[in-house]
């Protein structure tokens, strides 16, 4: 199989679409590497168990909030929807150090 180089990129939005045309070759090389163990653990197996242990959720969300989330997207080059779960994901990882590691933490 042929080695997919992955040029230097002048914009996350020059990037993406980089990586959208060339997504079969990616995939390709990424399931050979599932198969034969080349795929590192913490890499694209952990992936693809995440989003097997993933689940769907309905939340309401302001609509400004969704424009807001929109318009940082599309400036990243990635979609809202993932951009929204990363965020979340920051917040709660912060959220959940502890209190003494918090950057607002009040000493005592």
């Amino acid at each position: 199989m042929r080695k997919v180089k992955t040029p230097r990129f002048r914009t996350e939005v020059e990037e993406a679409g980089w990586w959208d045309d060339h997504m079969d070759a990616v995939e390709a090389k990424l399931v050979q590497g599932i198969k034969t163990g080349a795929a590192q653990r913490g890499g694209p197996q952990r992936v693809i168990q995440e989003r097997r242990l993933s689940k769907n959720i309905t939340i309401r969300v302001a609509i400004a909030d969704i424009e807001r989330a929109r318009a940082l997207a599309e400036k990243k080059g990635i979609g809202y929807q993932t951009l929204m779960k990363m965020l979340l994901k920051q917040a709660l990882d912060r959220e959940s150090r502890p209190a003494l590691a918090h950057p607002r933490a009040k000493a005592r």
